[in-house]
């Protein structure tokens, strides 16, 4: 394009250190650049803030550019980022709906230009609503494709994705806007007409517009990405065996379970939906796949796949995102969304493909058998390990992809039938995503009280962080905010600092990803604390119980809430401790004993190593 080349000389001047040429590169590349992003937010002031925080990382990083003449990549890249970002935002804070598709900055109703000149207002906002209603993923492969004329290879590089994938994305893409088109009576053949319209009704000027075209070509995605995208239609049932001879060695191929949408699962063991268990015995494949969006010692996001004996059928038995649990009950032909995290149904230790040869030594200790699970090693935000077990041959293999906003991509989700009932079995604080909690009890004869705050679900610990205050008689008082944790004496000195959550080892943590049961055990486990579990179906509680030097400490959990109900120590010299915990379904009448603490460090206190979940046995001292 002659913009490009116009950006090269400016480009090269500007990083001269010619202010008027990086003046002159600003105004050049700010409309083209808004209507890139507006395409994608399709919301006017979301598309102005990403515009001006990407022109502000523009004029810092300049000089990191090596080849000028990829300056228009490179600052779509930078875009990109941020749209992410805004989407990632957006949707911790729901969405937010539209009245209608507004004209880019600083456009004039008269210069759509073209094609858009000649069509009435209500085909306009037709079109408009059809690409607003599109999945934020589906509007950016649009976009990319289509407008910024960008090859599949390419968009795979900035989404951090096969090329196949983008394919099956943008196949899909197109679907989506056909079908929502369809509704208002449209066929298939307006679909480019559609992308045409929509490309010259938000062009940055009225020369822009004229230059806007979208050919079958730009359209095609091949025949595997066709039919691996197909496989994902429930009017279409397409063999993933087929399609992996197409696409040998991709990533969809690989993983081509995700793409089972209408085929029909085997018959789940009677228990494996009953209180979140997940039965092991009855099938030939279980493909887990864990994702880690801050670290691998961070929150891991899961679900599970499971694949019959013949092999040729397949379901998501459960699927935990940053905000649900999902179950899909076969037998019901229904997908649940429950309070509780999966765990094993022979009350096994959940692992974990990342975790260190020491957890996983000990675990298998205590429990007297080996998980037969590959381990990987791996670190760093954006983690994503796919584990396949072939449950009869007791072999296994993981593999590991870097990406780092992956929940957002279509290979990620899972999509069950759309025929399938949705039934939402969570009490009212797991569908708000987190709760205020209080803590009561005695330790030797004190009184023990306090309150705190907890997420159920990653997408709510942002907003909602966990905090814990507790007070020990007149003694000692702790508080673990999303700052730091702190323990004050009797006088209100800080006595020690330790890392933020290092009072939350050995509670409830399900906004990490595992249910309580597993969380308290490894915990327990990390610290090489022997346990034993028992679990009382009748009741839905389990008991956890640790043997340590100082004595016996034993958790009993709730299995459908998952969440710690009481926790009793005895000490070896005969001392007795009792923590009851309470959570609050109904938050609208809570008091100032849950407003967030505010920490007031002493500046002459040092960090110390967390004492890990044992910190519960030093309160006795």
């Amino acid at each position: 394009m002659d913009e490009d080349r116009d950006y090269t000389e400016l480009v090269k001047q500007a990083r001269l250190g010619d202010k008027v040429s990086l003046d002159n590169l600003a105004g050049l590349v700010r409309g083209r650049l808004y209507a890139y992003v507006y395409r994608i937010v399709l919301e006017e002031n979301s598309a102005q803030d990403i515009v001006q925080e990407s022109m502000l990382e523009m004029f810092k990083v300049l000089g990191d550019l090596e080849r000028a003449d990829r300056f228009w990549p490179w600052l779509r890249g930078i875009a990109f980022n941020k749209i992410r970002r805004h989407h990632t935002q957006e949707q911790r804070r729901r969405k937010v709906t539209l009245s209608r598709v507004r004209q880019p900055e600083g456009e004039r109703k008269d210069s759509d230009g073209g094609l858009a000149n000649l069509v009435g207002e209500e085909i306009k906002q037709i079109v408009s609503n059809a690409m607003r209603e599109l999945r934020p993923r589906h509007r950016k492969v649009l976009v990319m494709r289509c407008y910024e004329e960008m090859q599949y290879s390419e968009i795979a590089e900035l989404m951090g994705c096969s090329e196949l994938g983008v394919r099956v994305l943008f196949y899909r893409a197109k679907k989506a806007m056909q079908r929502a088109l369809s509704r208002k009576g449209f066929g298939k053949g307006f679909l480019i007409t559609a992308l045409v319209l929509f490309g010259k009704m938000t062009a940055p000027s009225e020369a822009a517009a004229a230059q806007v075209s979208v050919t079958a070509a730009t359209a095609k995605v091949g025949v595997a990405a066709a039919l691996l995208g197909i496989a994902g239609s429930k009017t279409a049932i397409v063999s993933l065996t087929t399609a992996g001879v197409l696409t040998a060695g991709t990533m969809v191929a690989t993983s081509g379970t995700d793409k089972t949408m209408g085929v029909r699962g085997p018959e789940p063991a009677p228990n494996s939906h009953v209180a979140g268990q997940l039965s092991r015995g009855d099938k030939a494949v279980e493909e887990c796949w864990y994702y880690f969006p801050e670290s691998a010692s961070g929150p891991v996001m899961m679900r599970t796949m499971r694949t019959e004996s013949r092999g040729n059928k397949s379901y998501c038995a459960w699927r935990q995102n940053e905000q649900a649990n999902y179950c899909f009950d076969n037998r019901k032909n229904s997908i649940s969304i429950e309070n509780f995290r999966m765990w094993r149904s022979d009350l096994t230790v959940w692992r974990l493909p990342t975790d260190k040869v020491n957890l996983r030594e000990f675990i298998s200790k205590v429990e007297g058998r080996r998980e037969e699970m590959e381990y990987v090693p791996g670190g760093g935000e954006g983690l994503l390990v796919i584990a396949r077990t072939d449950l009869n041959a007791n072999a296994s293999h993981s593999r590991i992809i870097r990406h780092h906003h992956i929940l957002d991509e279509e290979y990620f989700r899972y999509d069950w039938p759309a025929r399938l009932r949705t039934v939402d079995n969570r009490d009212p604080m797991h569908r708000r995503g987190w709760t205020y909690f209080t803590v009561q009890g005695r330790i030797d004869g004190q009184r023990v009280w306090g309150s705190g705050r907890i997420p159920f679900v990653y997408a709510a610990s942002q907003e909602h962080s966990p905090w814990l205050r507790l007070k020990v008689g007149n003694r000692l008082r702790i508080v673990d905010s999303g700052e730091e944790a702190l323990l004050y004496d009797e006088s209100g000195k800080v006595t020690a600092s330790y890392a933020r959550g290092s009072f939350f080892k050995g509670l409830s943590r399900p906004w990490m990803g595992l249910h309580t049961i597993d969380t308290v055990r490894r915990d327990a486990a990390q610290q090489r604390v022997w346990f034993e579990t028992k679990y009382d179906r009748s009741k839905g509680k389990a008991e956890v119980e640790l043997t340590c030097d100082q004595g016996k400490l034993v958790y009993t959990i709730d299995m459908e809430a998952d969440v710690v109900d009481k926790i009793t120590f005895s000490t070896t010299d005969g001392k007795k401790v009792e923590l009851r915990f309470s959570y609050l379904q109904d938050i609208d009448k809570a008091g100032d004993e849950f407003l967030e603490p505010r920490i007031r460090r002493s500046h002459g206190s040092k960090r110390r190593k967390s004492p890990g979940m044992l910190w519960l046995t030093q309160l006795i001292i």
